[in-house]
């Protein structure tokens, strides 16, 4: 062959991965914060729930693409889900198993480790994380610049330099743009970072000590620590301009070469429940009956902002929608007495190892590609979202990375309606509870609160799901000697499952 043609034929390959590269839709995965299935109406009407608050935009992504409704989070609680989603293994593969909670601990993620942003990069995309972190980082120590703080989360932290992320946050785990809620609203430190620099929420910002009674006077109540965060810092303020820095990543990326990977795990609605008055044109604080389904309100409008975006840039036909949520619903006692229910008709929610602590709205819309009005039965996990955008941006997977998590694209292609997982590992909060799940049969086996290696199990309720969906307590059957074996053998599954060395 001759120069001209190996230039000819270089061209035509270069073109033809242009090509590709444009073909190739954009994904939008959403991780709301403390979403129950019970939050979205479409979900609630599937069981002719009372609706008390509609959540319009997700209820049409629901009716347009797939609905997923054994769908599980990792974990009940927020930390360990979002490192066993970022990073596609169980959160017992963690250095952290039960989360990593303070802004400034070490990250649970390994420098080799692959992540969402990691892999999306790979492939090509350019890739966005927006909203809360929450799996740790490193800050310099403000007495001493050359070490890394690390916290004793002893009440207040005020030794940390908070105007840079050093490290582990989203710009060293793959993103090539990042606009971070390190803890969310919820803890410290009460900033915004942009790329991994502190932003100034205001000309006159300055960092200051953020107290209780500080917060007080802005009609907020701390959920967490005092500490360190932006003079300016309004939790009710967050919500707007996380959506609105979103809505401009996609405006900026809407009609380059590379299609966009965007990771938006927005505040909405962990506490403290903090509403926007308006956002998008409409009503949000004191529309419901209470501060929570205020928030139910705005995520959804939040939601509405960034299909709008997406279509006004006409790219919403090539656009990969994913939402789910990192644990299950709130019980908030002013919700509840309204006669709305987070967890739908499960019982328990966040922090909980009962059903309605993992299960989680999950719906993936994707025009074209996904059958409308589909609905799956297939047990899924969120950590399966890694190996599904991966398929879909055609970027394999190293050997031993993400190695608990299976691509779900199949499904969504309506290709296949066979079980990703043989059986579902799942874990609760500070209970210390984790839970197995196999053909309906779901055991619950209670870790030694002081055994540290989680080496002491003992199982502690069974259910059968599909006769018992509710967990009704009077139908724990691990005491009932004709369920002996089918505990035994659950048991010894988990037992070997989490004990492989891999």
């Amino acid at each position: 062959m001759n120069f001209t043609k190996i230039l000819l034929v270089a061209s035509l390959c270069l073109a033809n991965f242009q090509l590709v590269a444009q073909e190739r839709p954009n994904i939008v995965v959403i991780l709301a914060d403390d979403i129950g299935l019970g939050d979205i109406s479409y979900y609630r009407k599937q069981h002719n729930g009372k609706i008390i608050v509609e959540t319009p935009t997700l209820d049409q992504l629901a009716k347009n693409g797939m609905v997923f409704t054994d769908a599980h989070a990792p974990a009940a609680l927020c930390a360990p889900s979002r490192y066993a989603i970022m990073t596609g293994t169980h959160c017992f593969r963690s250095p952290a198993p039960w989360g990593v909670w303070g802004s400034y601990q070490e990250s649970p993620i390994h420098k080799n480790q692959l992540t969402l942003g990691k892999i999306m990069k790979q492939a090509g995309y350019k890739t966005g994380f927006f909203g809360k972190w929450h799996i740790g980082g490193d800050y310099k120590r403000k007495s001493n610049p050359s070490e890394i703080y690390r916290s004793a989360r002893k009440k207040p932290e005020l030794d940390v330099d908070i105007r840079q992320i050093v490290g582990g946050g989203p710009q060293q785990n793959g993103f090539d743009y990042s606009f971070t809620f390190p803890a969310g609203i919820q803890d410290v430190p009460y900033a915004v970072f942009e790329n991994g620099t502190m932003m100034p929420l205001h000309k006159d910002s300055k960092i200051t000590h953020i107290t209780y009674e500080a917060m007080k006077k802005i009609g907020v109540k701390l959920d967490k620590d005092d500490g360190l965060g932006d003079s300016h810092w309004n939790p009710h303020d967050m919500g707007p301009l996380l959506v609105k820095k979103a809505v401009q990543f996609i405006e900026d990326n809407s009609h380059k070469k590379a299609p966009f990977f965007m990771y938006y795990c927005s505040q909405a609605v962990h506490k403290p429940h903090t509403p926007s008055k308006i956002l998008n044109g409409k009503k949000i604080a004191g529309t419901t009956p209470s501060k929570h389904l205020d928030m139910v309100k705005e995520m959804d409008v939040q939601m509405e902002m960034l299909v709008e975006s997406l279509k006004e840039k006409g790219i919403f036909e090539n656009t990969l929608f994913i939402f789910t949520s990192d644990n299950g619903g709130l019980q908030i006692k002013e919700s509840m007495q309204s006669g709305h229910r987070s967890s739908d008709i499960y019982r328990g929610g966040k922090n909980q190892a009962y059903e309605g602590g993992t299960r989680v709205p999950f719906i993936a819309h994707w025009p074209t590609k996904i059958k409308k009005r589909s609905t799956s039965e297939i047990p899924v996990l969120g950590l399966d979202i890694l190996a599904t955008v991966a398929e879909v941006a055609g970027q394999p997977i190293e050997e031993k990375q993400a190695m608990d998590s299976s691509s779900m694209l199949s499904i969504l292609l309506n290709e296949s309606d066979k079980n990703l997982h043989p059986f579902l590992i799942t874990q609760a909060g500070t209970s210390r509870q984790v839970m197995i799940t196999e053909d309906h049969w779901k055991l619950i086996i209670q870790l030694d609160k002081k055994d540290k290696t989680d080496k002491t199990r003992t199982p502690s309720e069974l259910y059968n799901l599909k006769d018992n969906p509710t967990e009704n307590k009077s139908k724990n059957l691990v005491n009932n000697p004709k369920h002996r074996n089918k505990v035994l053998y659950l048991f010894n599954k988990y037992n070997k499952y989490r004990d492989l060395e891999l």
